[in-house]
């Protein structure tokens, strides 16, 4: 009888010793030891490919659209014909510039071969007849003296000589006016001039009626069709002009300092997930757009793959730091991570110690540790239940 109430004390005995067992090594926790792994840090962000020329073609006119030879998507030459106007109108003004040009140049002709040694000749007999007035009159003037000729007929020659004076001077200022420097010829070169400026703003406005591609590229907008009237200012085509290819991205103000000129950057299509291609940062922006905390970037594809397309959506991860033997930890592990000071629970002689610590590259996944642990500690997770100073039993 004894013996089974000693057995019976035993059995109930051993529960209370596993839990006081349990209680003296502490809870049994599964921990992560930290290893030293290559790690690469990397700052994702999603853009879009752009082309550095994006040109808008639009009216100029205000008219009929009679052929729009292209269409959406086209591949375009420099000068290749995209719209043609209406242009009767402007025909009928170059016209008539042109009969208005025609006109003053002949009145410059006629000045320099007709006016001019016309009115070269009426001076020198506008010269020569005032010299002969003159001659006259002292010959009236002598036989005057003399008593031949009464006073009425010297006042007649004193008159005569005053005609030819006043038209040698007449011819004088006509002669000079004809000349190349003269005011005449000033006035027609003036006109000549005037006719041909109004020519040439009669021909642009007829050039105005023929849209043509400024340079060759991708048309990624039309906007208009044959039969369509269009007002002036009116935004006809969009051109992404030929040049290298370009993915502009928005960063977290926070990653700046990370980022520089010329560095690497993988990209990714979302529609072909298996084929990415390398891109180089050549732009960072000096400003921060205070609205989103953002920096804009571009980056340069110098081997664009075919399947890229003007505006596509793409990922973008650029690297940004690389350690070949970094000791590291899965990300979770580290507790206030984003704060100034994160901190581990780490096993340490079976019990949970809180430890300070300073994080270096992060990678996906997994962080750097730079100080405060060495390799091969266990660290506990977050999700343990286990607080700094508790008895644990940690196992990897």
């Amino acid at each position: 009888m004894k013996k089974w109430k000693f057995l019976l004390l035993a059995l109930l005995l051993v529960p209370v010793f596993l839990v006081a067992q349990k209680l003296a090594l502490g809870k049994a926790v599964e921990g992560v030891a930290a290893t030293r792994q290559a790690l690469t840090e990397t700052v994702i962000s999603s853009g879009r490919v752009i082309t550095p020329d994006r040109v808008a073609i639009g009216a100029e006119l205000v008219g009929k659209v009679l052929a729009v030879p292209v269409e959406e998507g086209d591949r375009v030459k420099a000068g290749q014909l995209l719209a043609r106007m209406d242009d009767s109108e402007q025909n009928a003004a170059v016209e008539q510039a042109r009969r208005a040009m025609e006109e003053a140049a002949a009145r410059l002709e006629q000045l320099n071969q007709v006016s001019r040694p016309v009115a070269d000749q009426n001076l020198i007999q506008a010269e020569a007849n005032l010299a002969q007035a003159a001659a006259e009159f002292e010959r009236v003037k002598t036989l005057a003296e003399a008593g031949f000729y009464n006073q009425s007929r010297l006042d007649e020659a004193r008159r005569a000589v005053d005609a030819a004076r006043a038209a040698r001077e007449a011819a004088q200022a006509q002669a000079k006016g004809n000349r190349p420097d003269g005011v005449e010829t000033r006035l027609a070169q003036a006109r000549l001039d005037q006719a041909r400026a109004a020519l040439a703003v009669a021909q642009a406005k007829q050039a105005k009626t023929v849209m043509r591609a400024p340079a060759g590229g991708l048309l990624v907008r039309k906007l208009v069709e044959s039969g369509d009237t269009v007002t002036q200012g009116k935004l006809l085509f969009e051109l992404a002009a030929d040049g290298e290819t370009e993915i502009v991205l928005q960063i977290d103000e926070k990653n700046l300092g990370r980022l520089t000129l010329n560095q690497g950057a993988s990209v990714l299509a979302d529609a072909y997930l298996d084929r990415p291609f390398p891109a180089e940062i050549f732009y960072i922006s000096p400003a921060v757009d205070p609205a989103k905390g953002s920096v804009e970037v571009k980056l340069r594809v110098k081997a664009p793959p075919a399947f890229i397309k003007t505006d596509m959506t793409v990922s973008v991860e650029i690297g940004v730091g690389e350690r070949k033997d970094a000791l590291t930890l899965p990300s979770e592990m580290v507790r206030d991570a984003t704060t100034a000071q994160p901190w581990l629970l780490v096993a340490n002689d079976g019990r949970a110690e809180r430890r300070p610590v300073k994080l270096g590259l992060r990678g996906t996944g997994r962080v750097e540790v730079v100080t405060g642990l060495r390799e091969g500690e266990i660290v506990l997770p977050p999700l343990s239940g286990v607080e700094p100073g508790d008895k644990v039993r940690a196992r990897k």
